[in-house]
């Protein structure tokens, strides 16, 4: 599947309600290591950007700035809705942009509030992303299943496939 230049508001549907992502990093061990994170983007936020808040004294945070290429996933195994993002991180010293993002949520990481001197404003500049989005319902993807189990042949027309480049 080739990646496509298109429309991302299908890819930020997606993501909309998901609040909380993987996020991959690679370690100063060099292995890949994943963290929970919670996506921080607004209604106004459907651009190229994911933002997170982090502590400046965590792991991520050193981990980042060894290694900025990243992946966020994202899973939605209710509505059968997956994404998985791939870009670069970087931390952004913007106040205005931090309290825009600011919410209750966020103080119980960040007791300081906005001002803390531990939080840090993290953007991941998505690449490339690509997602399913399944259409069928259970049963249907039960029996497209099964019928690719007994022919042998790949199942076809269970989700949406793209693959998606950014800008």
């Amino acid at each position: 599947m080739t990646a496509q230049t298109v429309d991302t508001s299908k890819l930020w549907d997606m993501i909309k309600d998901i609040r909380f992502g993987m996020l991959t990093v690679r370690g100063a061990d060099g292995r890949l290591h994943s963290r929970p994170m919670t996506t921080q983007n607004g209604e106004a936020d459907h651009g190229g950007v994911i933002w997170f808040f982090m502590s400046r004294a965590g792991q991520p945070l050193a981990d980042l700035a060894a290694s900025p290429d990243v992946n966020v996933s994202y899973a939605d195994p209710a509505s059968d809705k997956y994404v998985s993002v791939s870009g670069a991180a970087r931390v952004v010293e913007d106040p205005v942009k931090k309290q825009e993002l600011w919410s209750v949520a966020a103080k119980a990481w960040f007791p300081g509030g906005v001002e803390d001197p531990d939080l840090a404003l993290v953007a991941i500049l998505v690449a490339e992303a690509e997602y399913w989005d399944v259409k069928a319902n259970k049963a249907v993807q039960i029996f497209k299943l099964a019928r690719a189990a007994l022919t042998g042949e790949e199942p076809t027309d269970l989700a949406e496939h793209r693959r998606v480049r950014m800008g």
